[in-house]
C-alpha cells in the first residue's frame, strides 16, 4: 500500500465533502481544549481551505447569532449544544472501560405529543449516547458505556434482555459492514497521511485536517460494541488507535500554526 500523503482527490473519493467556513471553525474549536480560538487563527486556518477571510468573518459572526459560538475579546468559544458534542466527540475516542455483564439499556419516548424540535433533540441524545433505533421512539444499546441523559416523558431502564438472537438483533441495529468498510478506509488514509505529518507539510494540513475530522465523526457515533458482541474482524478499535497517535502530532502542527497567526 503507498505511504504518499492523501490528496485532493484522494479525500474527495473517500466522500469526504469540502469543507464550509463553518465547519472549519466547528471543526477546530471541537478539537481545541479548552474550546477557544483567536478569530484571527480561525480565519487564517479557513484561508488555507481556499475560503476568503471576508467569507470566515462572516460566517463566525452568524455563529455566534445562532448561539453556536461566544465571543470574548478577540476569540470564540464554543456554547450551547456544541460543549455537549465535543463531550461526545470526546467519548468517542476512547474505548470503554466497563466490562460488559450482558445488561443492555432501553430508552423508549412515552409520549407522542411532541415537536418535530422535540423529536430531533431526543434522536441527536439517542445518536450522541451511541444507541440505535430497533423501530420508531425505541432506541437501545449494550450497557458497556453510559445510557443517555433522560428527557421528559422519555423511559430508560437497563438490565439483562431476553432474546432469541443478539448477533440478529446487533445486525438490525447498526450496519455492521458498512461501519467495518468506512474504518478500514479511515485507518488507511490516517495511515498515508502521516507522512505530511512527520515532514511538516503545511500545504497538505487541509487534507490532514478533513481525515482527522472524517475519523471523529466516525468514531463519535462507531457503537463501541463489546468485543462479545463485535465481528470478529472490527477496524473501528484499531482506527481509534491510530487516530489517538494521528491527533496528537497533528495537533502538535495545528498549535505551531495558531501560534504564528497571533
Amino acid at each position: 500500500m503507498t505511504t504518499a500523503p492523501m490528496r485532493h482527490d484522494d479525500v474527495a473519493a473517500l466522500g469526504i465533502e469540502p469543507l464550509s467556513a463553518r465547519s472549519v471553525v466547528l471543526s477546530a474549536l471541537l478539537g481545541t481544549h479548552p474550546p477557544t480560538l483567536p478569530g484571527r487563527s480561525l480565519v487564517a486556518l479557513a484561508e488555507l481551505f481556499g475560503i476568503r477571510p471576508g467569507t470566515a468573518r462572516t460566517s463566525l459572526s452568524r455563529m455566534v447569532t445562532n448561539g453556536e459560538l461566544i465571543t470574548n475579546d478577540g476569540h470564540y468559544s464554543l456554547a450551547g449544544r456544541l460543549l455537549e458534542r465535543q463531550r461526545e466527540q470526546d467519548g468517542g475516542q476512547t474505548a470503554p472501560t466497563v466490562e460488559w455483564n450482558g445488561d443492555w439499556i432501553v430508552a423508549v419516548a412515552a409520549s407522542d405529543r411532541r415537536s418535530m424540535a422535540e423529536r430531533r433533540a431526543f434522536r441527536e441524545s439517542m445518536v450522541g449516547s451511541r444507541l440505535a433505533e430497533l423501530r420508531p421512539d425505541i432506541w437501545m444499546r449494550p450497557a458497556n458505556t453510559a445510557g443517555p441523559p433522560r428527557p421528559a416523558d422519555v423511559l430508560i431502564t437497563s438490565g439483562p434482555l431476553a432474546c432469541d438472537d443478539v448477533d440478529d438483533l446487533v445486525a438490525r441495529l447498526w450496519p455492521l459492514t458498512e461501519l467495518e468498510a468506512a474504518a478500514q478506509r479511515l485507518h488507511d488514509a490516517l495511515t498515508r497521511q502521516r507522512s505530511a505529518l512527520d515532514h511538516g507539510e503545511i500545504e497538505l494540513m487541509p487534507q490532514s485536517f478533513m481525515v482527522a475530522a472524517a475519523a471523529v465523526r466516525f468514531l463519535r457515533i462507531e457503537p463501541q460494541l463489546p468485543s462479545a458482541l463485535a465481528p470478529p474482524t472490527w477496524t473501528a478499535t484499531a482506527l481509534r488507535s491510530a487516530y489517538d497517535e494521528f491527533n496528537h502530532d497533528f495537533q502538535g502542527q495545528l498549535r505551531d500554526f495558531f501560534a504564528a497567526t497571533r
